[in-house]
């Protein structure tokens, strides 16, 4: 529990039952030597592929209402189906235990590629053109589906809808390309998604919560409501597009900042992670995606809870922003706590 000198017990929860397992305990891995580092006790318990919880090895099992392990707080360092998309966020809250980051419902839109598009097309924000596909639609009306896809034009992106990490994802160059595409897709996931290409800087922004009564946010920005954003960052890759190989090869990526983009193009950016992020209904952080030709800046996805090693994006973001990774990971622990303690009043 919280010491007098302000130190907190945390959970960390890595793996998980997606493909993003490994990358995952990475993340994981990274945030507790960077909460140790910054003086928190850190209780480690990892979720196999199985899907069952263990702590130091020994299998866990929880009872509503009565917390986790006695921690403080849990950080959830888990990515994609069942930890992103707020299967684990409803857990903890069965439990009564804070967590870091967003809550269950945020959880579940945005870690669904298709939901969180069309809430951003409800509330006029630019974006991708997109299709989305159910495998069960397109086993029953393959040539209306393979229409719909090719009035986006090509080249487009074929991927998974609930993975991250760019899991999945295929480039298609040809019409005769697509079909072979969704089904690949379909290994993963019931629901596709079909994108259309985008000109332009792929271009990364990250939001950070702010803390009760907080007098000077930590980050520059005229904002001072609960979230701030990040400088933005531009992705520059080797290969053919942004996909796994690139994310996490060597000198597959590398990450600039600021962005090549001008003044007005950044706030832009910077005013639409924001608005996405609330918008959502997002807590705590989120990692927003852009594609940026020169003034025209276009959302393309929100991410909960990216890689979250030192070297990953996000942490980047905030390092070049004035968050190093230690206080980073403190003030998301906190952030998580304020919101648990805010709970209570709407409960009846």
């Amino acid at each position: 529990m919280t010491s007098a000198d302000g130190a907190l017990t945390v959970a960390v929860l890595a793996g998980g039952r997606s493909s993003e397992h490994d990358v995952s305990l990475a993340s994981g891995a990274a945030v507790r030597e960077g909460l140790i580092a910054a003086g928190h006790e850190v209780v480690w318990v990892e979720v196999g592929r199985d899907g069952r919880w263990r702590e130091d090895g020994r299998a866990l099992s929880v009872t509503p209402g009565a917390g986790l392990l006695d921690v403080d707080v849990v950080f959830p360092a888990l990515h994609g189906p069942f930890g992103e998309d707020g299967t684990v966020q409803g857990l903890l809250e069965t439990l009564d235990v804070a967590y870091v980051g967003a809550g269950v419902t945020a959880s579940a839109l945005c870690l669904d590629k298709v939901m969180f598009k069309e809430l951003m097309s409800a509330r006029g924000v630019p974006q991708v053109d997109y299709v989305g596909v159910r495998a069960e639609r397109f086993a029953a009306a393959r040539a209306e589906v393979l229409a719909e896809v090719g009035r986006l034009g090509l080249p487009v992106f074929v991927k998974p809808a609930h993975l991250g990490s760019s899991v999945g994802i295929v480039k298609v160059d040809a019409p005769d390309g697509v079909e072979a595409a969704l089904e690949q897709a379909f290994d993963h996931d019931g629901l596709a998604i079909v994108e259309a290409a985008a000109p332009g800087r792929e271009v990364e922004c990250g939001v950070l919560g702010v803390l009760a009564g907080e007098v000077e946010p930590t980050l520059p920005s005229g904002d001072r409501g609960r979230a701030l954003a990040s400088e933005p960052g531009e992705i520059v890759f080797a290969g053919r597009f942004y996909d796994f190989a690139a994310k996490y090869s060597p000198g597959g990526m590398e990450l600039r900042i600021p962005a090549g983009i001008s003044a007005s193009a950044r706030e832009r950016v910077r005013s639409l992670a924001l608005g996405a992020f609330r918008a959502a209904g997002c807590e705590g952080l989120a990692r927003v995606d852009f594609f940026v030709d020169g003034e025209r800046v276009l959302v393309n996805e929100l991410n909960t809870m990216p890689g979250f090693t030192p070297t990953s994006v996000y942490a980047k973001l905030l390092d070049a922003s004035g968050v190093p990774y230690e206080r980073l990971l403190d003030r998301l622990c906190r952030l998580g706590l304020e919101r648990h303690e805010r709970l209570p009043a709407h409960v009846t």
